[in-house]
């Protein structure tokens, strides 16, 4: 069997040239010292030998590295890949590549994965929590590693770090009150984890809501969950065998209507004529499905863009100290309602 092929290093290009190694890297370097000719016979050799640049050996001597980490819940839910898309471009745009880790929505493995970004030697890293993260001290010892770290959507309140998010408790009252004034009384809330942060806000939003309307709270209607299909799913097939039937559900998430979507279908039910739905986030599929669901559209991309922007700041000592940026969301109305 063939050695498999080694990768050529500026030792290789030194004894090609016959000159020091020492001259090799400075002419890569673009040192002034360093001849035009000399620097162009070096990278017309670099070339032929297809050298590329060791950058770990690079960023164990330079302490820096021009990688990003980024860890999220999932890949798989548009809202992630949509905001990984702007993270990248923006990455690209400033010089930066991405090394991207998905926590699967374990508490566990987003503190492996915020572990081995950190060996990585990552210039900064982006975050967007998993639904089981209770305890924040992986993201303190980032920071006390002075390793730049940004938030976004879901957040560690208690953690003195950048953010980029939306208003959830804003665009969950305004979503319910939508519902209200649609002439809807019996709203189910389908809420994802107690402990998560925009869980709480979207369930206080809920709740106001109906306090303004002075409609009675009924705690039967509200279903504590997870973030996926199967969490609404099990939500609604919950009401349907108490036979407890609301005419509205405000789900914490598209998935979660999804689910919901899919349970009142089997159970031969009309949306929106016997159950409306809301959903949160607009996912593509909420825009496919017939009929489609009426949603909160969180700017994903652009919350992933804005993320980028303040954690390559940061990395680069333009940006001092932490600060929250709050984007618009807009309510897209559709046939669910």
């Amino acid at each position: 069997m063939k050695n498999a092929a080694k990768h050529a290093t500026i030792t290789d290009i030194a004894k090609k040239l016959g000159i020091s190694v020492a001259t090799v890297s400075r002419a890569l370097n673009n040192n002034p010292k360093i001849k035009n000719e000399t620097k162009d016979l070096v990278i017309k050799i670099a070339e032929e030998l297809k050298y590329t640049p060791n950058t770990i050996a690079i960023s164990l001597k330079s302490n820096r590295t021009t990688t990003i980490g980024v860890i999220v819940p999932e890949i798989k839910h548009d809202f992630f890949s949509s905001a990984i898309s702007g993270i990248e471009e923006v990455a690209y745009q400033s010089g930066y590549t991405i090394l991207l880790c998905q926590s699967n929505e374990s508490y566990e493995r987003e503190v492996l994965n915020t572990s081995v970004l950190m060996h990585h030697r990552v210039a900064g890293v982006i975050v967007s929590i998993s639904q089981n993260t209770k305890n924040a001290e992986h993201f303190q010892d980032l920071l006390r590693r002075r390793i730049p770290l940004v938030f976004f959507d879901r957040v560690c309140d208690d953690v003195m770090a950048s953010k980029v998010m939306i208003d959830d408790y804003k665009c969950a009252f305004n979503a319910v009150t939508y519902l209200i004034n649609k002439g809807y009384k019996r709203i189910a809330h389908f809420a994802g984890p107690k402990e998560l942060s925009i869980c709480k806000k979207r369930m206080s939003g809920y709740c106001d809501a109906l306090k303004l309307a002075h409609i009675f709270l009924n705690n039967r209607f509200v279903q504590y969950g997870g973030m996926h299909e199967q969490d609404g799913y099990n939500s609604m097939d919950n009401l349907l065998k108490e036979n407890i039937i609301p005419d509205a559900v405000f789900a914490v998430n598209d998935p979660v209507a999804l689910g919901t979507y899919q349970r009142i279908k089997e159970a031969k039910l009309k949306i929106p004529d016997d159950i409306a739905i809301m959903g949160f986030s607009n996912n593509k599929i909420t825009g496919l499905v017939e009929p489609q669901i009426t949603t909160v559209d969180q700017p994903s991309f652009e919350m992933g863009r804005k993320a980028a922007e303040i954690l390559i700041q940061t990395i680069e000592g333009k940006l001092l100290e932490p600060k929250t940026l709050i984007l618009n969301a807009t309510l897209i109305e559709r046939r669910s309602t």
